[in-house]
């Protein structure tokens, strides 16, 4: 095992100079020159003295850890009067030296076997540099001595103010500790240890009872085995469903990920868009196993908590949905399959059956054929790909093109092929330790609120109609408007060229171009721009309201109240239901694969082949046949 460095603290010095009382006092806690040192007096020295100068007694001294080795060194400095400077600050083996110079006096310790047992292995007994005697010498105490003495002294007076815990170090030992240490020391010390996994468990009828209670119309669910052992859940606020139902695209993203504990529970979450093209989620589930049952258990709940009857489009993996279609639960809705996950499911499947050049080709006709907005270009892609490999062809076809191409989807995608759009949503999950189900459930909600406060506080500066996105990317086909020409037509119907001859027809009453666009997006393409410019129409009043600032504010209008976090005293157990773990389940590691070394990472060349019998690597010359 190597062993984890430790930055070295730094060096205790013996200094004697008074601070002016009115000096700066700085709030870097990790700097160990944290105290001021004022003149002890006699008592506080003797009593220094008396209580420090045996915390080192000499070899085989034990400590429970290093941490504690640190301060009994602090302590026999001070209580001795000298000054060191650590050689070696392991978290297996520490060294420290006098720091005068020519003074031979070190202590050596190392941690027990594998047990964190700390153990004095070498001490010098005497100093040549005159140590001894703490009145002429006064070194400073590191950052955590501090935290020790405020503990001590909270022990005896749990209310003792950060002032009156100064005072007390200054009476007792002789020395003015800065406020900002003591108040950091105050509050570690009111640190309650964390909630364990098992714990939160049973924490989660009291957290959906404050759910409730303090978001009237939020829907939280708890479902448990027979054994009271956990089995879902299902969390959706009102401020999210409101915002869903009166601001945003009716687009819903369906993901998953593992929670990392020893549960391998999976967090489900279903995400919308904002009209800002950011994410808005709606709600999550925690199950104990991701399958079709409970993938249906969870759009069960959705649709109960949204309550809505218009169509809505769902982004996600194929597999959701594989034995009971989403259409099931919500009529006439439409599934896009995730296009992210059909070209991994593509890579593993006929990785090592043709090369990585090879592969690479036909993914790149696989997005052109998602991304076609006509059936000609969507026929001509996979036309590509079947002249490549009509394996990875017949594939892709399997695979349910009416799912994610384009030309033959029937929903309202807005241009997204992927369900990856949550990144940000599990980022939030990971970016902090997460002790328990109880503090997951609290750090989304957590999250989730300080969404809805910051982006109801941006849009306040917005001063256009559109988001600023949406804005973007208008001006964006305003300039490509500006190199087509559109002849004269006295109906609503437009032909459009561009500098190639290629002719778009637009239909302004209808929002329709022949390019699809339009239709798929939601605001006018470059032709519809041209043809409204050139009518002198605002482009605004053709564009959907989904993407206007005060669809936006709808979104984001209500807000979502506090709730008691999951180590606080407040969240006592008010439900009588009982709520064990689940069982543990065994994942099993993929089997390991042996990675290709690729040696040349070049461009893609030809193989050798032989004129005389038609072998591959070699040429007539060295053919083996012929020789």
């Amino acid at each position: 095992m190597v062993d984890e460095p430790v930055t070295p603290a730094a060096s205790v010095s013996g200094a004697t100079e008074q601070l002016d009382s009115s000096a700066s006092l700085t709030t870097d806690v990790d700097n160990q020159n944290n105290l001021t040192p004022e003149a002890p007096n006699a008592n506080a020295l003797q009593k220094l003295v008396k209580s420090w100068e045996n915390c080192l007694t000499g070899l085989e001294q034990r400590f429970n850890n290093a941490h504690d080795f640190r301060v009994a060194l602090n302590k026999f400095s001070i209580a001795h009067g000298f000054e060191y400077t650590f050689k070696t600050n392991r978290s297996r083996y520490i060294i420290a030296n006098c720091k005068a110079e020519g003074c031979p006096w070190t202590i050596q310790a190392a941690r027990l076997s594998t047990t964190k047992l700390f153990l004095i292995k070498r001490m010098s007994e005497t100093h040549t540099c005159g140590a001894g005697n703490s009145s002429s010498r006064h070194p400073k105490v590191s950052s955590k001595l501090v935290k020790f003495l405020v503990k001590e002294k909270l022990r005896d007076s749990p209310n003792a103010k950060p002032r009156e815990i100064i005072n007390e170090i200054l009476h007792d030992y002789g020395f003015k500790a800065r406020y900002a240490h003591v108040w950091r020391g105050v509050e570690s010390a009111k640190e309650k240890p964390q909630v364990s996994y098992d714990e939160g468990y049973n924490q989660i009828p009291s957290l959906f009872k404050q759910i409730i209670e303090n978001n009237p119309g939020s829907m939280a669910t708890l479902v448990t085995g027979e054994d009271l052992s956990f089995h879902l859940l299902f969390v959706s606020l009102q401020a999210s469903l409101h915002g869903f139902k009166n601001g945003c695209r009716p687009l819903l993203f369906l993901d998953t990920m593992t929670i990392k504990s020893k549960y391998q529970s999976e967090l489900l979450t279903a995400t919308a868009l904002d009209g800002n093209e950011g994410i808005f989620p709606v709600a999550f589930a925690v199950v104990d196993v991701v399958n079709d049952d409970n993938w249906h258990w969870f759009l069960v709940q959705l649709k109960s908590a949204l309550s809505i009857f218009q169509p809505v489009t769902f982004v996600a993996d194929r597999r959701v949905g594989f034995k009971k279609p989403i259409s099931m639960i919500f009529k006439n809705s439409h599934h896009g399959y995730c296009l992210h996950r059909l070209i991994e499911g593509l890579k593993g499947d006929f990785n090592g059956s043709c090369s990585e050049e090879v592969l690479q080709v036909i993914i790149t006709h696989f997005y052109d054929a998602a991304r076609a907005t006509a059936l000609d270009g969507f026929r001509q892609s996979i036309e590509n790909i079947r002249n490549i490999s009509p394996e990875a062809c017949e594939w892709i076809l399997q695979s349910g093109p009416e799912h994610w191409s384009n030309a033959l989807f029937q929903g309202s995608r807005y241009g997204y092929f992927s369900s990856n759009v949550a990144e940000t949503f599990y980022s939030w999950v990971t970016e902090l330790p997460i002790t328990s189900i109880a503090k997951l459930i609290e750090t989304i909600c957590c999250k989730m609120m300080e969404l809805m406060i910051t982006q109801k506080s941006d849009s306040c500066l917005w001063l256009t109609k559109l988001t600023p996105a949406v804005e973007f990317k208008l001006e964006q086909h305003i300039l490509k408007a500006n190199m087509l020409q559109v002849p004269v037509s006295l109906g609503s119907t437009f032909e459009v060229c561009d500098s190639l001859g290629a002719i778009n027809v637009v239909n302004i009453d209808l929002w329709d171009c022949s390019c699809r666009e339009w239709q798929l997006k939601g605001f006018p393409c470059c032709h519809a721009v041209a043809v409204l410019q050139q009518l002198e129409r605002s482009l605004y009043d053709y564009c959907s309201e989904y993407f206007t600032v005060d669809a936006f504010r709808s979104t984001y209008s209500n807000s979502i109240n506090p709730i008691a976090t999951a180590d606080m005293a407040v969240l006592k157990k008010t439900s009588t239901i009982e709520v064990r773990p689940p069982a543990l389940r065994h994942v099993l590691d993929p089997p390991k694969r042996r990675k290709k070394k690729y040696i040349h990472k070049g461009p893609f060349k030809r193989p050798l082949h032989c004129s005389k019998c038609q072998g591959a690597g070699h040429n007539r010359q060295t053919c083996h046949l012929f020789s």
